[in-house]
């Protein structure tokens, strides 16, 4: 399913150059520029080939299945997303875009349902407690995207699609590289019909969307997106991107079932490298989550938050390691038609990180203090360690911890919020193992984390809370080869994650799968391309009380290719190809079988 790397550590989250430059090497494990094999950390990296073969529909799809991930849906294509990793909280995995943090500050997390998926060029996730490096919310990891760039002097691309449910996509793109220059131009507009989002049911006992709306719910959104750099000269290069996705999503709800939304994300980058043993990086950028609500095209509501970031790090490669020091600044801001307590919030981070090898065995380190005007400060380190003690065969171990800060809905949302909720922290252990034979690769990775004043909502009365102490056990395995032609990859995921508070002692926490796998197959046949995947996710519950059951469900996607010449492709794919009914989040459906025929132009670069 993935081009899969095992066991690695955070990076450098504004080096923002594509795989094929640098040939295997990751940036979001260490903020910093390091091999795929050399990771300490548990990374799956999602590269453009694998993207083109999945034929996912969006971002989710494509995110389906990787280790120790659970997605909840609220109700198909374009509406709200949330990501479980190794079970911690929605709002605990820290997401960047070109190496700018986006997200609402209201809500915590980010949109990833308005992520063009034609844009994205790479996707790097580590999973782990990473706060030591990037701050608040990396509980439970950090997934970054890189948009589009080129690799040759010019290259246009144009695909069209029309499937299931009246659903239309369209991309076109065009970028090149012009001397010591590179500029991306990305567009792409989607938009269906939809499906019925939920079933809920009406006030006084009502439940989910607590509204009955048997109706279609659509989505469509469009894009651009503007990339560029240039190297000045052997010590000094820049970069510079901007993206803006808008569009209008319908919905099931009592208060609003319709949204005008905007997510940007700005920002750039200046680099000096003086020699190979010194970098400096600066940069600065900006994310925007708005929305304008509706109910049955009345005006409800607006929804602004805005995200201010600066960053300053420097690199020292010193004795045999690598030494990094940097400062963080972050301003988020609320506006809107609610009025809120507060509605502005500074935090100010800085952080070192070592990173060494002595013969066989390899060591990083790193330390983090944040200040946050809104509860003070917060300390926060981890310690990984890894041991090649075969030539295919390396051992892994990792300590460290990490906190989250309560969002602005959590603290002062009007009847909802309580401003003396207090920061999640958390420490986190794992214990992994890897190896690449010559007939692939595999790897396991157990760990376990516990978590203190984890906030979670409740379901059954609707608010968020502390949860005193919860504890999560799990594991992840994944393998990869290639046997009589197919490309068979797999990945596993066994989840405990347990409520140790009083008052729901030992209940699992919502929304979570306890297991998951997924295989995918593919082969080619001169022209000709085919592929499967199966996805299962065991049972999980939707409150903290365990009261509400969802069922555990299997889905199998099929797809297939055909290239016409060099650079005209057909496609098509079916997902949920057993039209299996299921639900990832109480009273929300989920899209039955769809198809997807498309036609794309990409000469090779």
């Amino acid at each position: 399913m993935f081009a899969f790397s095992s066991l690695a550590g955070p990076s450098l989250a504004l080096a923002d150059e594509p795989a094929s430059d640098l040939g295997g090497v990751v940036v979001t494990a260490t903020r910093t520029e390091q091999s795929q094999a050399g990771t300490l950390a548990a990374v799956t990296v999602i590269d453009r080939s694998e993207i083109e073969r999945l034929q996912p529909q969006s971002v989710a799809d494509l995110l389906q299945g990787t280790p120790g991930l659970s997605l909840a849906n609220n109700g198909g294509p374009g509406k709200a997303t949330s990501l479980f990793l190794r079970g911690t909280e929605a709002d605990h995995v820290l997401v960047l875009v070109d190496g700018v943090k986006i997200g609402s500050a209201t809500l915590g997390q980010p949109s990833i349902q308005n992520i063009p998926v034609d844009q994205v060029e790479r996707i790097e996730i580590v999973r782990g407690p990473f706060s030591s490096l990037y701050g608040s919310e990396a509980l439970g990891g950090v997934i970054q995207i890189f948009t589009r760039r080129p690799r040759g002097a010019f290259e246009p691309s144009l695909s069209l699609g029309y499937g299931s449910n009246a659903s239309f996509r369209g991309a076109a793109g065009l970028g090149g590289k012009v001397g010591d220059g590179w500029y991306a131009v990305e567009a792409t507009h989607e938009n269906t019909d939809g499906i019925n989002a939920c079933r809920g049911k009406p006030s006084p006992r009502g439940a989910g969307c607590f509204v009955d709306e048997p109706d279609r719910d659509g989505f469509r959104d469009s894009s651009v997106s503007l990339k560029g750099g240039y190297r000045f000269n052997e010590e000094w290069d820049a970069d510079a991107h901007w993206l803006r996705s808008w569009g209008y999503n319908e919905y099931d709800g009592s208060s609003s079932n319709q949204s005008d939304v905007v997510q940007q994300v700005a920002g750039a980058r200046v680099r000096w490298r003086p020699n190979r043993t010194v970098t400096l990086a600066l940069s600065a950028g900006q994310s925007a989550d708005l929305s304008d609500d509706y109910w049955n095209g009345a005006y409800a509501g607006t929804f602004d938050t805005h995200r201010d970031l600066g960053s300053l790090q420097g690199d020292l490669a010193l004795g045999g390691g690598l030494w990094s020091l940097g400062y963080d600044w972050q301003r988020d801001r609320v506006d809107g038609s609610t009025d809120y307590a507060h509605d502005r919030r500074l935090n100010r981070g800085v952080f070192a990180q070592w990173q060494q090898t002595f013969g066989t065995q390899s060591l990083q380190a790193s330390a983090r203090r944040d200040d946050n005007q809104q509860f003070g400060g917060k300390a926060t380190g981890s310690l990984l360690w890894g041991w090649d003690f075969a030539s295919t065969l390396r051992l892994t171990a990792s300590a460290g911890s990490a906190y989250k800060a309560p969002t602005f809905n959590e603290l002062y949302y009007p009847g909802y919020g309580s401003p003396t909720l207090r920061p999640e922290s958390s420490r986190n252990y794992e214990l992994g193992l890897r190896g690449t034979p010559a007939w692939g690769l595999w790897s396991l990775n157990a760990f376990e984390n516990r978590i203190r004043d984890l906030i979670a909502y409740d379901a059954s009365v609707g608010l968020p809370g502390n949860v005193e102490r919860a504890r999560i056990r799990g594991a992840e395995a994944v393998a990869s080869t290639t046997l009589a032609g197919w490309a068979l990859r797999g990945t596993a995921t066994w989840l405990d994650p347990r409520n140790e508070s009083a008052a729901n002692r030992d209940k699992l926490l919502p929304r979570r799968a306890g297991r998951s796998a997924r295989v995918d197959a593919d082969r080619s046949f001169g022209a000709f391309s085919v592929g499967a995947s199966l996805y299962a996710a065991a049972r999980r519950y939707d409150d903290l009380a365990n009261t509400r059951r969802l069922g555990g469900y299997a889905l199998a996607d099929l797809r297939l290719a055909y290239a016409l010449d060099r650079v005209w492709q057909v496609q098509l794919s079916v997902r949920n190809a057993l039209d299996k009914h299921y639900e990832t989040v109480a009273f929300y459906n989920q899209p039955g079988r769809t198809a997807m025929l498309s036609v794309s132009y990409r000469p090779a670069p």
